[in-house]
Protein backbone atom coordinates (compact mmCIF):
# COMPACT_ATOMS: atom_id res chain seq x y z
CA UNK A 1 0.00 0.00 0.00
CA UNK A 2 1.31 3.03 -1.38
CA UNK A 3 2.62 5.53 1.82
CA UNK A 4 0.92 9.04 3.16
CA UNK A 5 1.87 11.86 4.46
CA UNK A 6 -0.54 10.84 6.76
CA UNK A 7 1.46 7.98 7.40
CA UNK A 8 4.47 9.92 7.47
CA UNK A 9 3.62 12.65 9.90
CA UNK A 10 2.41 9.86 12.54
CA UNK A 11 5.64 7.96 12.23
CA UNK A 12 7.71 10.92 12.97
CA UNK A 13 4.97 12.13 15.82
CA UNK A 14 6.01 9.26 17.26
CA UNK A 15 9.91 9.71 17.50
CA UNK A 16 8.97 13.03 19.37
CA UNK A 17 10.04 14.84 16.13
CA UNK A 18 7.25 16.50 13.77
CA UNK A 19 7.02 17.07 10.04
CA UNK A 20 8.35 20.24 8.49
CA UNK A 21 5.95 20.24 5.40
CA UNK A 22 7.94 18.43 1.81
CA UNK A 23 8.11 19.20 -1.87
CA UNK A 24 8.86 17.08 -4.63
CA UNK A 25 12.27 17.79 -5.79
CA UNK A 26 13.65 18.83 -9.38
CA UNK A 27 16.93 18.37 -10.93
CA UNK A 28 18.16 21.33 -9.25
CA UNK A 29 17.61 20.79 -5.66
CA UNK A 30 20.23 18.66 -5.17
CA UNK A 31 18.88 16.06 -3.61
CA UNK A 32 20.74 13.17 -3.54
CA UNK A 33 19.27 10.29 -5.76
CA UNK A 34 16.66 12.12 -7.57
CA UNK A 35 13.84 11.20 -5.09
CA UNK A 36 10.15 11.68 -5.89
CA UNK A 37 9.60 13.19 -2.64
CA UNK A 38 11.61 15.21 0.07
CA UNK A 39 9.77 15.36 3.43
CA UNK A 40 11.70 17.84 6.38
CA UNK A 41 11.52 16.71 9.90
CA UNK A 42 12.64 18.86 12.88
CA UNK A 43 11.42 19.84 15.93
CA UNK A 44 9.68 23.43 17.30
CA UNK A 45 9.91 24.32 21.04
CA UNK A 46 10.88 21.89 24.02
CA UNK A 47 8.63 18.77 23.25
CA UNK A 48 11.71 17.25 21.43
CA UNK A 49 14.36 18.41 24.08
CA UNK A 50 11.84 15.99 26.60
CA UNK A 51 12.45 12.89 24.79
CA UNK A 52 16.10 13.18 23.96
CA UNK A 53 16.76 14.31 27.92
CA UNK A 54 15.58 10.60 28.63
CA UNK A 55 18.00 8.98 26.32
CA UNK A 56 20.82 11.71 27.05
CA UNK A 57 22.81 9.75 29.32
CA UNK A 58 22.98 6.88 26.84
CA UNK A 59 24.30 9.46 24.30
CA UNK A 60 26.63 10.90 26.86
CA UNK A 61 29.89 9.49 25.18
CA UNK A 62 28.85 10.94 21.82
CA UNK A 63 30.94 13.30 20.14
CA UNK A 64 27.19 14.66 18.68
CA UNK A 65 24.96 13.86 21.12
CA UNK A 66 21.66 14.98 19.76
CA UNK A 67 22.79 14.54 16.20
CA UNK A 68 23.55 10.48 16.84
CA UNK A 69 20.03 10.77 18.95
CA UNK A 70 18.24 11.92 15.80
CA UNK A 71 19.98 9.66 13.71
CA UNK A 72 19.08 6.56 15.21
CA UNK A 73 15.16 7.68 15.24
CA UNK A 74 15.16 9.28 11.95
CA UNK A 75 16.73 6.18 10.61
CA UNK A 76 14.45 3.66 12.27
CA UNK A 77 11.60 5.42 10.52
CA UNK A 78 13.02 5.64 6.83
CA UNK A 79 13.70 1.99 7.62
CA UNK A 80 9.79 1.40 8.71
CA UNK A 81 8.90 3.58 6.00
CA UNK A 82 10.78 3.03 2.67
CA UNK A 83 12.45 5.98 2.46
CA UNK A 84 16.11 7.40 2.75
CA UNK A 85 17.37 9.52 5.53
CA UNK A 86 19.21 12.21 4.47
CA UNK A 87 20.94 15.08 7.85
CA UNK A 88 22.42 18.24 7.61
CA UNK A 89 25.41 17.30 9.74
CA UNK A 90 28.22 15.23 8.69
CA UNK A 91 29.81 16.76 6.15
CA UNK A 92 31.37 18.44 4.76
CA UNK A 93 29.93 18.75 1.89
CA UNK A 94 26.67 19.84 3.65
CA UNK A 95 23.32 19.35 2.03
CA UNK A 96 21.35 22.44 1.23
CA UNK A 97 19.01 22.24 3.75
CA UNK A 98 17.92 26.03 4.50
CA UNK A 99 17.11 26.28 0.99
CA UNK A 100 14.98 22.99 1.32
CA UNK A 101 13.10 24.29 4.40
CA UNK A 102 12.22 27.28 2.05
CA UNK A 103 10.41 25.12 -0.59
CA UNK A 104 9.13 23.16 2.46
CA UNK A 105 7.61 25.76 4.76
CA UNK A 106 6.55 29.67 4.99
CA UNK A 107 10.32 30.12 6.23
CA UNK A 108 12.37 33.42 5.27
CA UNK A 109 15.69 34.60 6.42
CA UNK A 110 15.75 36.79 9.11
CA UNK A 111 17.83 39.36 10.58
CA UNK A 112 19.51 37.65 12.68
CA UNK A 113 20.19 34.92 9.68
CA UNK A 114 17.71 32.28 11.65
CA UNK A 115 15.37 30.84 9.30
CA UNK A 116 12.10 32.50 10.74
CA UNK A 117 8.12 30.67 11.38
CA UNK A 118 4.78 32.66 11.60
CA UNK A 119 3.93 30.32 14.26
CA UNK A 120 6.93 29.24 15.58
CA UNK A 121 9.31 31.99 15.37
CA UNK A 122 13.09 31.79 15.24
CA UNK A 123 12.36 28.65 18.13
CA UNK A 124 12.59 25.41 15.75
CA UNK A 125 14.77 23.55 13.68
CA UNK A 126 15.43 20.56 10.86
CA UNK A 127 17.28 17.67 12.44
CA UNK A 128 16.66 16.12 8.75
CA UNK A 129 14.65 14.49 5.67
CA UNK A 130 13.18 11.78 4.49
CA UNK A 131 13.86 10.65 0.95
CA UNK A 132 10.97 8.66 -0.66
CA UNK A 133 11.42 7.33 -4.68
CA UNK A 134 7.74 7.58 -5.01
CA UNK A 135 5.37 10.74 -5.11
CA UNK A 136 3.63 11.18 -2.13
CA UNK A 137 0.56 13.92 -2.19
CA UNK A 138 1.65 16.77 0.23
CA UNK A 139 -0.74 19.13 1.54
CA UNK A 140 -1.58 22.68 -0.03
CA UNK A 141 1.56 24.96 0.47
CA UNK A 142 1.44 27.47 3.19
CA UNK A 143 1.95 30.77 1.61
CA UNK A 144 1.96 33.43 4.04
CA UNK A 145 4.46 36.12 4.64
CA UNK A 146 7.49 36.58 6.82
CA UNK A 147 6.48 38.10 10.17
CA UNK A 148 9.85 40.16 9.27
CA UNK A 149 7.67 42.10 6.59
CA UNK A 150 5.35 44.06 9.32
CA UNK A 151 7.77 44.03 12.16
CA UNK A 152 8.73 47.74 12.66
CA UNK A 153 10.91 48.00 15.86
CA UNK A 154 13.13 44.88 15.20
CA UNK A 155 14.09 44.13 18.65
CA UNK A 156 16.30 41.45 17.41
CA UNK A 157 18.81 44.09 16.11
CA UNK A 158 18.68 45.98 18.90
CA UNK A 159 19.12 43.69 21.98
CA UNK A 160 22.40 41.98 21.33
CA UNK A 161 24.56 43.19 24.55
CA UNK A 162 27.60 43.85 22.45
CA UNK A 163 25.98 44.88 19.29
CA UNK A 164 26.52 41.34 16.79
CA UNK A 165 23.78 41.89 14.56
CA UNK A 166 24.65 45.06 12.72
CA UNK A 167 24.42 46.37 9.24
CA UNK A 168 27.32 43.92 8.41
CA UNK A 169 25.97 40.87 8.87
CA UNK A 170 26.48 38.94 12.27
CA UNK A 171 29.56 39.20 14.02
CA UNK A 172 30.61 35.38 15.35
CA UNK A 173 33.60 36.13 17.20
CA UNK A 174 32.21 38.99 18.99
CA UNK A 175 29.47 36.77 19.66
CA UNK A 176 31.77 33.91 21.08
CA UNK A 177 33.97 36.41 23.08
CA UNK A 178 30.62 37.51 25.29
CA UNK A 179 29.75 34.00 25.37
CA UNK A 180 32.60 33.43 27.12
CA UNK A 181 32.73 36.23 29.60
CA UNK A 182 31.24 37.18 32.85
CA UNK A 183 28.46 39.22 31.27
CA UNK A 184 27.65 36.46 28.60
CA UNK A 185 25.70 34.40 31.65
CA UNK A 186 22.77 34.98 30.38
CA UNK A 187 22.82 34.24 26.86
CA UNK A 188 24.59 30.95 27.68
CA UNK A 189 21.74 30.19 30.09
CA UNK A 190 18.64 31.19 28.36
CA UNK A 191 19.70 31.66 25.16
CA UNK A 192 20.70 34.27 22.39
CA UNK A 193 18.98 37.55 23.87
CA UNK A 194 18.29 38.57 20.22
CA UNK A 195 16.46 35.59 19.28
CA UNK A 196 14.63 36.25 22.82
CA UNK A 197 13.65 39.57 21.61
CA UNK A 198 11.80 38.55 18.58
CA UNK A 199 8.21 38.98 19.34
CA UNK A 200 6.84 36.11 17.35
CA UNK A 201 6.75 32.22 18.29
CA UNK A 202 7.28 33.47 22.34
CA UNK A 203 4.95 30.04 23.41
CA UNK A 204 7.61 27.65 21.35
CA UNK A 205 11.03 29.13 23.79
CA UNK A 206 13.05 26.49 24.30
CA UNK A 207 13.71 25.60 28.42
CA UNK A 208 16.50 26.95 30.02
CA UNK A 209 18.77 23.13 30.07
CA UNK A 210 17.59 23.17 25.86
CA UNK A 211 18.95 26.75 25.40
CA UNK A 212 22.04 26.21 27.18
CA UNK A 213 22.79 22.78 25.31
CA UNK A 214 22.68 24.17 21.85
CA UNK A 215 24.67 27.46 23.71
CA UNK A 216 27.41 25.29 24.91
CA UNK A 217 27.35 23.02 21.59
CA UNK A 218 27.87 26.57 19.29
CA UNK A 219 30.51 27.81 21.41
CA UNK A 220 32.57 24.41 21.36
CA UNK A 221 31.93 24.62 17.22
CA UNK A 222 33.49 28.18 16.98
CA UNK A 223 36.38 27.58 19.08
CA UNK A 224 37.19 24.53 17.50
CA UNK A 225 37.26 25.59 14.03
Amino acid sequence: MPVTFRDVEAAIRKSCLISRGGFHPGADDAVPGDPGTLILVGNVGPDMWAAFARDQASYADRASPLDDWVRDRLTAIAVQLGATPLFPFGGPPFLPFQRWAQKAEPVYSSPLGVLIHPDYGLWHAYRGALAFREVVDLPVPDTRPSPCESCIEKPCLTTCPVGAFGGDGYDVPMCVDHLESANGHDCMALGCRARRACPVGTDHVYEPAQAEFHMTAFRGAQRAG
